[in-house]
């Protein structure tokens, strides 16, 4: 199966941009979008073979995450995780199936001066233990815009950035807990030193020409379903937002 995920910043803009062009040409089995910006009724798609799950901020023009699934899950659920505020930004959706959860995620920034960076790590415990909780039930498959480049090799300029926004020590080592045997970062699975693999780049004049970008968005497994990744890709070359897409195939046929 495969599955895809995008933060299309502003999902309207992004269709004029080439969007539907490149869900078709996926032909993915569930496709995950985050941040949005809209409320309902601003879009119509005509996806054919596609149940669609909508999860709306209530700010207007504001985050929110979609979901866009052939398979029809036996449950959704929204905005599990958070404070009060966060739990009205549409950042959370889960879907239920059969043999896993599917968790489509759009973690606050903790902002570039660093004020909401507590709030942020407590969004951390919480949706950490959420992710455990579900894992104790069954497989789960997360994904989406998670505001941290985890490693050095995860963003160009690691030198620099050691105490800014998705790059503090405290945001990394969370990440850390999570991959420490318990979910895997199926990117860096397959392709553990590969270099230069980014998914946001700033709207500054030629960065993402010159590539001094930061991968900061996920597919993420719980660590049994490892051996099912047969592939995982960041498609740099496409446009439309200030975030790439990536994507990720399980063989679901290979026992567990």
């Amino acid at each position: 199966m495969k599955y895809v995920s995008w933060n299309v910043n502003g999902l309207r803009a992004c269709i004029k941009k080439g969007f539907l062009d490149f869900f078709h040409g996926m032909e993915a089995d569930l496709f995950a979008v985050q941040e949005i910006k809209l409320q309902e009724g601003q879009v119509d798609l005509d996806l054919e073979g596609y149940e669609q799950y909508w999860n709306y901020a209530e700010k207007k023009g504001y985050s929110g995450t979609a979901v866009f699934t052939k398979r029809e899950p036996v449950s959704v659920s929204y905005n599990d995780v958070g404070n009060a505020r966060q739990r009205t930004e549409g950042r959370l959706m889960t879907l239920e199936f059969a043999d896993c959860f599917f968790v489509n995620v759009y973690t606050p920034n903790s902002q570039r001066d660093l004020a909401r960076l507590d709030e942020r790590l407590s969004w951390e415990e919480e949706f950490h233990a959420y992710l455990k909780a579900l894992d104790r039930q069954k497989p789960v498959i997360v994904c989406g815009d998670m505001n941290v480049a985890h490693q050095e090799i995860d963003l160009k300029n690691s030198k620099t950035n050691k105490k800014n926004s998705g790059f503090t020590p405290e945001e990394r080592g969370y990440m850390s807990q999570l991959l420490d045997g318990f979910l895997v970062d199926t990117y860096r699975f397959l392709y553990r030193d590969r270099e230069g693999a980014y998914t946001w780049w700033s709207y500054m004049k030629t960065v993402r020409e010159r590539n001094i970008g930061w991968r900061i968005d996920y597919f993420l497994v719980s660590e049994r379903l490892k051996e099912h990744v047969s592939e995982a890709a960041i498609h740099s070359e496409v446009l439309g937002s200030d975030h790439c897409p990536v994507s990720v195939e399980l063989d679901w046929r290979k026992k567990r």
